[in-house]
């Protein structure tokens, strides 16, 4: 038996899992993804024989995130029996003003990360979910907390505030932002070129864009939740509040339904009628389907001249995600329609859809990389657990939470 250290990482629509060897390294021995939940969903797995399907049914009708978990550690028992896990490394979507940094979790903990479900509805009570399925099959297993909204907590004060009473931010009525686990990946992937000023374009079934300055997080689009800023797959992104006052006082809607419409029935879906899927609207070729496209093509190049003026200049972009690393057309698009700040595309370096893409003429450095989330846990998760017993009754201070003994 060996140590290894499981992730889990619950999106709206999917679980990302991997398992890495405690010895770390980025690589994962086992990874994997079940997507499309809640409707046509799949399970797929990758270990040293390549990807391969597995099973994953639903007790009734569509395999829920329940059904993915369950499908999830079955798949990873058959396959790394030899693995004993260490620790379980989660993604949560929303940790508040609270959290800045990885914690070990206890009930207190959960408890405080399930006061903020109403923040991010479509994300944070699977993420909860995560954590309470790992504990059930891994009793006595340090469970670990990796916040999104942590990355950004280096903002300065005037870009986490709303135009509301002081008064409110001091309740936590705040811009957070959120895949800052996905900008840390990149970060670490940029090295040395993450000094001086990039924007880094997260863009896929959710989506934002991050400016930083020197790999430090300066602006970002998505802000008290993960409903604002770009539009994504069913999520409407930036939205004028006196639309919400007119669906409660006019329409008769009550809160719960915007919540659902807002969240669950807008974005590329609610435009196109079809999909919230890049892939089905451009392989439609429907009126309404190019003109969600058209949308989203829009708002990505006028968030990323806001992130370029809130970093006064632009020295790199990068794009990451679903959409940033698969749509080749897409990419293109944006940047061509960039044109005029002077950004050029290598358009076989774009088909090719790896590092640099940006033409030697460019008036910035253009790259692809592919966002890895899953290290960025394990790394924090591998830290958190070493600092679990800490000696001489010090803890780690880049972790906090309750001792817990290693099994």
């Amino acid at each position: 038996m060996s140590d290894h250290l499981l992730t889990l990482n619950a999106g709206s629509s999917s679980i990302k899992f991997a398992l890495f060897r405690a010895d770390l390294g980025d690589e994962a021995r086992v990874r994997g993804i079940a997507d499309g939940l809640g409707a046509t969903a799949r399970l797929r797995i990758a270990d040293d024989g390549g990807w391969r399907d597995a099973p994953l049914a639903g007790r009734a009708g569509a395999p829920t995130h329940a059904d993915a978990l369950a499908a999830v550690l079955r798949e990873l028992h058959a396959v790394a029996a030899d693995a004993r896990i260490a620790g379980v490394g989660h993604r949560i979507v929303h940790g508040g003003a609270r959290f800045d940094r990885p914690v070990v979790v206890d009930e207190a903990v959960l408890q405080a990360i399930r006061a903020f479900e109403p923040l991010a509805p479509l994300h944070q009570p699977h993420n909860v979910a995560g954590v309470r399925a790992a504990m059930a099959a891994f009793p006595g297993v340090p469970q670990v907390a990796c916040f999104d909204t942590a990355f950004h907590r280096t903002q300065p004060e005037i870009n986490q505030r709303f135009a509301l009473p002081r008064r409110l931010f001091d309740t936590g009525v705040r811009r957070y932002g959120f895949h800052g686990l996905s900008y840390e990946s990149i970060v670490a992937q940029l090295g040395e070129r993450a000094r001086g000023r990039v924007v880094v374009a997260h863009l896929g079934n959710g989506a934002s864009l991050c400016a930083m300055r020197d790999g430090r997080s300066l602006a970002t689009t998505m802000s008290f939740s993960p409903l604002d800023g770009l539009p994504m797959g069913t999520r409407c992104g930036r939205l004028d509040a006196a639309v919400v006052l007119h669906l409660l006082q006019r329409e008769g809607m009550s809160a719960e339904r915007i919540a659902h419409l807002l969240y669950r029935e807008s974005g590329l879906a609610g435009l196109s009628g079809l999909s919230g899927d890049m892939r089905e609207l451009e392989a439609s070729g429907t009126t309404e389907a190019r003109e969600a496209i058209d949308y989203f093509v829009e708002h990505v190049l006028r968030e990323l001249a806001a992130m370029a003026a809130a970093l006064r200049g632009l020295d790199r972009i990068v794009f990451t995600g679903g959409i940033g690393e698969n749509a080749t057309t897409l990419r293109q698009r944006i940047v061509e329609e960039g044109g005029w700040l002077g950004w050029r595309i290598d358009a076989q370096a774009n088909r090719a859809g790896r590092g640099r893409i940006s033409a030697p003429d460019s008036s910035v450095e253009i790259l692809v990389l592919h966002t890895n989330e899953e290290a960025v846990i394990a790394r924090h998760t591998a830290r958190c657990v070493a600092s679990a017993i800490p000696p001489a009754g010090t803890m780690d201070d880049r972790c906090s939470g309750r001792s817990l003994t290693r099994p």
